[in-house]
């Protein structure tokens, strides 16, 4: 959610120029637009290709008097260039004789027939020896900027309220040389770092050694988003992954499916004898790309490449992506990758003339070494980065090691941002695109939220407001105090949050933590629970609900930890908690048999725990040092691990039981049908407990999908001691509606998702039970299947859910409707 906010704050904000520019559209005989025309500067490899509404931009630092313009099918038209700039040309294309050669056939028959495609197998044969693949160990130096700028400015909205007292910031705005908008920067990050390779281990290490940037320095949540919006990518894999999203690389041995490929053009490059291959989409609204790249003819390694997504692409707030990438040749057999450059188009449609943010990264490499061998715990990550020297380094150092010069503009930003920072204006605008993207709102050394918890409802506390503070000096605090109040207008009781955390040594990340909560809780809406003395489930006070909520409990909590992290990404918990447990409603009981007799009832429990946990989450990535860390959104693995150990008669205990508590999440992005996640808990519980302790099947009697639980069961539907778990979701990321035209320019997502559990209960757990409520487990395997559609209004999804068994259960759910809301690509 994140990305959505921070690209709403670019909006809020919403020369040195080339010698040749050129704008225009393509068009045939009929006045229809051709798409992918290949557009290039006469006697030059410099190129374009027009999009899916046959529109084009092209500059160059140089002067050229004319263009061609060409496409398969028809005439190949010479258009002169009178002026250095000539915008709005239309361009006419006669149909002629198609050259045999580059013609696009279907079915086996073009696999043989096309010399692109013999081409491309080639690629395919040779792609893993080629570059760096092709030594055990590899080094290198890389820089690499990244640069946020807003596009499409013009007078108009120069004039805006919005920007009084901050009219200087115009001076700065340039012009784009992929699509010819004017744009003005509001932010600059560069970084030096050295990269370590090791393909026999298949490791990788990039060691930060500088960092410099302007503009939004200290936001940490857009620190993240800049590092998941430019996630690395190998153009030869067969998906390039952006925004989550999974593209089908140009050089994808799938990409016959989904490309159109056409040998346009032969030329020496570094006195090397290299192919031009033009390639564009099959199908509208398909993951894909439109370009062209150039290709040895020996080594079948990428010289270059320059590829653009195509608009009609089912991806959200983003209005074009483009692509480009020079590879040197280091010798005979070696191709180098030199330079990445990478730009994005933020906008909140995809018409032509709105405004939007450039995202644009340009990455360099150098000083290649090979074969160099390191270490086994080189390659080893540090758990927490705290040189904080590497943020520290001088103007000095910077116009020495950067690989390329900073333009007379670029210099300027930072200037101009350090002095936008300054104005008033400024600062109340960004800290309210960061309120609303954090939950909280700044108060000097304390923060005041999560706004998004004020209010919530349910039948035991009625209607129910909630206020809370945290400390935040900055976002690498060693150490945070929050808490909260509530109050339900029912009830009339007033409950409280408060905890605390403090981060004892660095490297380690070792943290001692410990708090207290009185509150009223679903205690029945997950499975895998923790102490933590914050966490409170959606499904406790959810405005809006299909059925009775008022099995809550009173629940009083307190607990102190210590958490170690030895090996990046694999943490290590110890801790004591102390918890009483109490039904909160007069229509839920949670009574108990104290004696074997049945003759005396308990309503509470009063239990201490000693409780141990591990979490291992391989290829997670985080931002900051401090006591918290944020996560960047990037898919990584989850494994967890629970035990509790309860005590009877120590601090007036009433049980002694083992209870043992596994969660697995694995993500899995396959390919060009999508992106599943597959989930399993499974647990046991050893000893006599009542209701309060035993795992209780999470279900789900709110409108709005609760992660975890199950749609179509009711709250304390299936209750048990041991319980297996496991669910399969998959979004098909509008594979299947981009082939049917009339849902086509939607941009709908197919989801469909299996939940399935299987449980059972004691006789022992079963005989203390005095709270009236029938245990149910179910030992036959329950489960439930959806279908859903996403991307509804690009931010709002509807499950329909079905119930597979138990049908004869009292007020079983056999169909549900769930909704989902959030930003998403």
């Amino acid at each position: 959610m994140k990305k959505f906010y921070f690209i709403l704050l670019f909006f809020v904000f919403l020369c040195v120029s080339a010698q040749t520019k050129v704008s225009g559209i393509v068009v045939d005989n009929t006045n229809q637009p051709v798409p992918f025309a290949n557009i290039v500067f006469k006697d030059s490899k410099l190129g374009t290709v027009s999009n899916e509404d046959g529109r084009f931009y092209i500059e160059s630092a140089q002067t050229f008097k004319a263009i061609e313009v060409s496409m398969v099918g028809y005439e190949t038209q010479l258009v002169p260039l009178n002026k250095e700039v000539n915008y709005n040309f239309k361009v006419v294309l006669s149909e002629g004789q198609k050259l045999k050669e580059v013609v696009i056939y279907s079915g086996k028959t073009s696999k043989k027939k096309n010399p692109a495609l013999d081409i491309l197998r080639k690629i395919w044969e040779r792609k893993r020896k080629n570059g760096l693949y092709m030594f055990d160990q590899y080094e290198m130096e890389k820089y690499e900027k990244v640069e946020f700028d807003m596009n499409s400015i013009d007078s108009a909205f120069m004039k805006k309220k919005i920007f009084k007292g901050m009219e200087f910031i115009f001076k700065q705005v340039d012009t784009s040389e992929v699509t010819g908008k004017t744009y003005l920067p509001i932010f600059i990050n560069e970084a030096l770092s050295n990269v370590y390779g090791d393909n026999i281990n298949k490791k990788v290490k990039e060691i930060l050694v500088a960092n410099k940037n302007s503009g939004f320095e200290t936001n940490e949540q857009l620190i993240a988003f800049v590092k998941d919006l430019y996630s690395e990518y190998n153009i030869y894999n067969n998906y390039l992954t952006f925004f989550d999203k999974s593209f089908t690389s140009p050089l994808s041995r799938t990409g016959i499916d989904v490309y159109n490929y056409v040998l346009t053009d032969t030329a020496y490059i570094d006195k090397k004898l290299c192919y031009n291959i033009v390639f564009y989409p099959r199908r509208k609204n398909e993951l894909t790309f439109k370009g062209d790249f150039w290709v040895n003819d020996t080594t079948w390694a990428i010289k270059s490449i320059n590829m653009a997504v195509t608009k009609s692409a089912n991806i959200n707030w983003v209005k074009d992506i483009y692509i480009e990438q020079e590879f040197d040749v280091v010798n005979d057999s070696v191709f180098l990758l030199t330079k990445d450059y990478m730009m994005s188009d933020f906008a909140l449609n995809k018409k032509e003339k709105s405004k939007g943010i450039y995202g644009k990264r340009t990455t360099f490499y150098r000083n290649h070494q090979f074969n160099v061998k390191k270490a086994e715990d080189f390659y080893k990550e540090d758990v927490n980065n705290q040189d904080v020297s590497v943020y520290l380094k001088p103007d000095e150092y910077w116009a020495e090691h950067r690989f390329e010069k900073l333009s007379k503009d670029e210099l300027g930003v930072y200037k101009m941002l350090d002095t936008l920072k300054t104005v008033r204006r400024f600062r109340q605008l960004t800290d309210a695109v960061s309120i609303i993207g954090s939950g909280f709102v700044p108060m000097g050394k304390v923060e005041y939220g999560s706004i998004y918890s004020t209010i919530g409802y349910n039948e035991v506390e009625g209607m129910r407001l909630r206020g809370g503070l945290r400390t935040y000096f900055s976002g690498n605090d060693p150490w945070r105090l929050q808490g909260y109040l509530a109050y339900g207008f029912k009830d009339d009781k007033i409950k409280y949050g408060l905890s605390g955390k403090w981060m004892l040594e660095k490297k380690n990340r070792i943290i001692i933590s410990g708090g207290n909560r009185r509150d009223v809780e679903q205690i029945g809406s997950s499975l895998t629970n923790t102490n933590d003395v914050l966490g409170r489930s959606f499904a406790s006070s959810a405005l809006f609900t299909n059925g009775p909520n008022g099995k809550l409990t009173n629940i009083n909590l307190s607990n102190v930890s210590l958490e170690i992290e030895p090996v990046r990404n694999f943490n290590l918990q110890a801790g004591f908690a102390y918890r009483t447990l109490e039904s909160a409603s007069p229509v839920f009981s949670m009574n108990y048999y104290t004696d074997d007799s049945h003759t005396t009832i308990k309503s509470d429990v009063k239990q201490p725990e000693f409780n141990f946990q591990i979490e291992y989450t391989p290829k997670r990535k985080t931002v900051g040092y401090g006591v918290e860390r944020k996560d960047v959104d990037s898919p990584f693995s989850r494994v967890f691990f629970y035990y509790t150990r309860g005590y009877k008669g120590f601090l007036e205990g009433d049980f002694s039981y083992n209870k043992f508590q596994f969660f697995i999440n694995q993500p899995l992005i396959i390919g060009a049908i999508g992106r599943s996640n597959f989930i399993t808990e499974f647990g046991k519980t050893y000893g006599k407990v009542p209701l309060g302790l035993l795992s209780v099947i999470p279900g789900n009697q709110t409108y709005f999908t609760i992660e975890n639980a199950f749609n179509n069961l009711n709250f304390y539907e299936f209750v048990t001691d041991e319980y297996v778990t496991l669910q399969w979701v998959h979004n098909f990321q509008g594979k299947i509606f981009a082939r049917v035209p009339f849902l086509r320019k939607l941009n709908w997502r197919e989801n469909i998702s299996v939940r399935g559990v299987i449980g059972s209960i004691s006789n022992e757990n079963k005989a203390i039970n005095a709270s009236g409520l029938e245990y149910v487990a179910p030992t036959k395997p329950y489960w439930e299947y959806s279908a859903g559609v996403g991307n509804i209004f690009k931010v709002l999804r509807i499950d329909f859910s079905w119930r597979g068994n138990y049908l004869d259960l009292p007020k079983a759910n056999r169909f549900s409707v769930k909704a989902a809301v959030g930003f998403y690509f």
